[in-house]
């Protein structure tokens, strides 16, 4: 779903008038966020279109990705992998199960803990989708040039830590005084 639903972003003349009102909003900041908003719209869109073309949800094809690695996983480190909640991971698994595509298998040392692993099938539905996803990634970011990609990946990561930044001192401010 897109988290942006403007058809065209405002003009930075508008964002200077708004900032006239909204002390706070700082035009140049809000034209970059407006415009990273945009282009996650569309990057997401563009892989949302290709996974429907598999009939599978982009939280499937995230497990499927993960379990293509050759290292054992857990339901639950694939949800911390995934940054979903545990009992979302669950659904999912459940789902992928039902389809043949992953089974749960318990571990052999320690009956407590499940692994997941892809089946024959859950291995050659991945397969048949990564060459097609890759040519999709590719053709999105091939206007970059090799510099501008790792510009492009600096910056997104500036912007992550300022995120992260402010989860932070969010979270700080909810603890009540004297923890």
């Amino acid at each position: 779903m897109p988290l942006l639903m403007l058809n065209d972003l405002p003009r930075y003349d508008c964002l200077l008038k708004a900032a006239e009102q909204f002390p706070t909003l700082n035009p140049a900041r809000f034209d970059a966020f407006l415009n990273l908003l945009r282009t996650g719209d569309d990057v997401f869109g563009e892989e949302n279109r290709l996974l429907a073309r598999h009939n599978i949800s982009q939280g499937r094809f995230t497990v499927l990705m993960l379990l293509h690695r050759p290292q054992s996983c857990t339901p639950a480190g694939l949800a911390d992998e995934s940054n979903v909640t545990r009992a979302t991971m669950t659904g999912l698994i459940d789902t992928l199960e039902k389809d043949g595509l992953v089974v749960r298998e318990a571990d052999p040392d320690d009956r407590r803990t499940l692994h997941v692993l892809l089946t024959a099938r859950g291995q050659a539905f991945i397969e048949k989708i990564l060459p097609e996803y890759f040519r999709v990634v590719s053709a999105i970011i091939e206007p970059l040039n090799a510099a501008e990609q790792k510009d492009l990946v600096r910056l997104l990561q500036k912007i992550q830590q300022g995120a992260a930044l402010r989860r932070d001192s969010e979270a700080r401010e909810l603890v009540p005084a004297g923890l």
